[in-house]
């Protein structure tokens, strides 16, 4: 009987289990998928791109037949598959269940280093399921910067505190990150996407990021020479006109499977042991990795029905215009989304203190920023983001993963950037014409949520503060908070 290995578009290792003892590999392109509001247009192309150099790849190898096809539904191709049909560990549960239901044969996802069943062993009987304590049983499982006693390398496990530096007012002189050189694949891949009659969100553009395994390589040594040793003390830098700065940009290549995690963990640790990279950039971009990826791939599989339920801080507001115009007039946000519109992408900091604290303070309804960051950001998916946006940025699961809601207000972007000085707000005012919306909307948060935060010590000083703001100028702040919606739904007068 024949065996058919199933190839989903973010599952492109060569490694992939799958394709062990497979007669046949099929790869199925989805223009459901395609189709979906709010895809990006790079996003779309990288999937393509990948999955058709893994085709040609294998087609070149010559030991298995290897078909494409186009289905108008994923699951109209598998439907039509006969045989014994085995496909990686999905990476979301409704394709979990669909292939379940049809007997596909699962094995382990090859671009994670813990699968759902050792996580959840892990979370079972524990009142916190904290990172922290998740990513230190990582470290010593996986051996990464531990001595032979299991003890972190220089003697603390976690740097986060010394990887806060603000930009320099001159600017940040970081080395350009690598760029793949596109092939006839590309070209192929933006001819059918600019016939496909399909409305993307986002610019097209030359292919940005890796998505072959020799691709992924060239990206990594290139990052751990050039910018792995900046990329602590800097990481949460924003900067104008610098979209990358010292991150690494392999999110994309190993959400596809075309770099395993532990290479890139590996070799940022080598460099740390030959004193190519101080410790605090190296752990904290391997904290990234076998701490925060692993941790959210995790708490997505541990909740994964309820994700899209979950609204914790009871938020209400529609995804608003400006997270798709970048039209708000309030310079951190549309400078961010006019980043994600051209590139599909953003890094962490302005992903979690721009996008994701806007969100929280003014509301926005969790599932529907999932979706805007799962659809409009070229590495991203649901496992990513329901975890991240939900649960890190929106606080939506009440805090199980995080100790305190990520709020802030202007002072945190004017000190961590470059925008506030270009902007016609004050981040220090929270009140008047030229009131910072985000420092409105932060006191706002607290004033809606003051009960529900009452006793979370780790907030208990702001709710001091606010408690001494005179009543006048709180309506005065929650008057200049409802502005700032208007302004965001782009309805404002």
């Amino acid at each position: 009987m024949t065996r058919t290995a199933l190839v989903l578009g973010d599952q492109l290792s060569r490694d992939n289990p799958a394709l062990e003892g497979a007669d046949r590999v099929v790869l199925i392109t989805s223009r459901a998928l395609l189709a979906r509001p709010g895809l990006h247009r790079q996003r779309a192309h990288l999937v393509l791109s990948g999955m058709r150099h893994l085709a040609e790849e294998l087609r070149e190898d010559g030991r298995v037949e290897v078909e494409q096809r186009t289905e108008d539904r994923l699951l109209d191709g598998v439907d039509a598959l006969d045989g014994d049909v085995v496909c990686a560990y999905p990476t979301s549960w409704t394709m979990l269940e669909a292939l379940q239901e049809r007997g596909v044969e699962l094995t382990p996802a090859p671009q994670f280093l813990t699968s759902p069943e050792a996580f959840e062993r892990w979370a079972g009987g524990r009142r916190s399921l904290k990172m922290e304590d998740f990513y230190r049983e990582q470290r010593r499982r996986l051996e990464v910067l531990v001595d032979d006693a299991g003890e972190p390398a220089g003697g603390t496990w976690n740097l986060d505190a010394d990887n806060r530096r603000p930009p320099p007012k001159a600017g940040l002189d970081a080395p350009e990150p690598w760029r793949p050189t596109e092939d006839a694949i590309d070209e192929e891949v933006r001819h059918d996407l600019d016939r496909s009659g399909i409305a993307f969100w986002g610019k097209d553009a030359p292919r940005g990021f890796a998505v072959t395994p020799e691709e992924g390589t060239s990206a990594l040594r290139s990052f751990v020479q050039g910018r792995l040793a900046g990329f602590g003390p800097w990481q949460d830098a924003m900067v104008d006109g610098e979209r990358t700065l010292f991150h690494s940009n392999l999110s994309v290549p190993m959400n596809l499977g075309v770099l395993e995690p532990m290479r890139a963990v590996r070799a940022a640790e080598r460099a740390y042991l030959r004193d190519d990279a101080p410790l605090q950039s190296v752990e904290g971009f391997v904290r990234q990795i076998v701490g925060w990826r692993e941790y959210v791939w995790g708490m997505y599989w541990l909740r994964a029905t309820q994700w899209p339920r979950r609204n914790a801080m009871g938020a209400r507001e529609p995804l608003p215009q400006a997270y798709r115009e970048g039209d708000s007039g309030w310079r951190c946000l549309d400078e961010t989304v006019r980043s994600v519109r051209e590139t599909g992408y953003a890094h962490h900091i302005e992903r979690l203190m721009v996008l994701g604290t806007i969100g929280l303070t003014s509301g926005i309804r969790p599932w529907e920023l999932v979706r805007w960051f799962a659809r409009g950001f070229v590495d991203g998916a649901e496992w990513v983001m329901a975890p991240n946006a939900a649960g890190m940025a929106l606080y939506a699961d009440g805090g199980e993963m995080m100790t305190k809601p990520y709020a802030a207000g202007g002072n945190y972007v004017n000190r961590m950037s470059q925008h506030c000085p270009s902007c016609r707000f004050d981040p220090k005012k929270r009140t008047g014409e030229d009131a910072c919306p985000l420092t409105a909307l932060y006191w706002d948060f607290l004033d809606r949520h003051r009960d529900d935060l009452a006793g979370n010590r780790r907030i208990a000083m702001p709710l001091r503060s606010l408690a001494k703001i005179p009543d006048d100028e709180l309506d005065a702040i929650r008057a200049r908070a409802r502005r700032a919606r208007k302004e965001l739904r782009g309805t404002a007068a």
